[in-house]
């Protein structure tokens, strides 16, 4: 996803990726986020509502996630997860791994929104490059968050 601007910002695993990533392995996602259980829970410490958002397929969001909507969720915060599964083109095992993270999230939120990559090449040309239709997918995911959040500031 896109660098993110936050005041907050937490490197999940530093001690298990070295700050690498985890290579497409969601054990090693999952991993990483139970490393790093403590800080996600001061992280979360006080919030009434926590969105996770991640792209499925890979190693951190797809294993990464689940975790933390799992901490979130045992410390009563309302969870909502909004994710994006891989465009077709990303072959057979991101599809698979995704599926299988979604499941996993699935029992650790209250709310699920799941975005199709391959719904968003309709808004794209064949010219369009593969990291712009990256980019649209992460700005859906924003969007998503923005438009939930903004309904829910707007009834306080």
């Amino acid at each position: 996803m896109s660098p993110v601007q936050s005041e907050n910002c937490l490197q999940i695993g530093r001690e298990l990726t070295r700050g690498l990533g985890a290579g497409g392995n969601p054990e090693i996602g999952m991993n990483a986020a139970n490393e790093s259980k403590e800080a996600i829970e001061g992280a979360l410490y006080g919030a009434d509502m926590v969105f996770v958002t991640a792209g499925m397929g890979g190693g951190t969001g797809t294993g990464g996630v689940p975790v933390i909507a799992s901490i979130a969720k045992s410390m009563g915060i309302l969870t909502v997860g909004i994710v994006t599964t891989p465009f077709s083109f990303e072959g057979r095992r991101r599809t698979v791994q995704a599926q299988e993270g979604i499941a996993a999230l699935r029992d650790n939120v209250d709310t699920l929104i799941v975005i199709p990559n391959d719904k968003l090449l309709t808004a794209v040309t064949q010219s369009t490059a593969v990291t712009e239709a990256f980019n649209l997918a992460d700005d859906i995911l924003r969007q998503g968050v923005r438009g939930i959040s903004d309904i829910i500031m707007a009834q306080d």
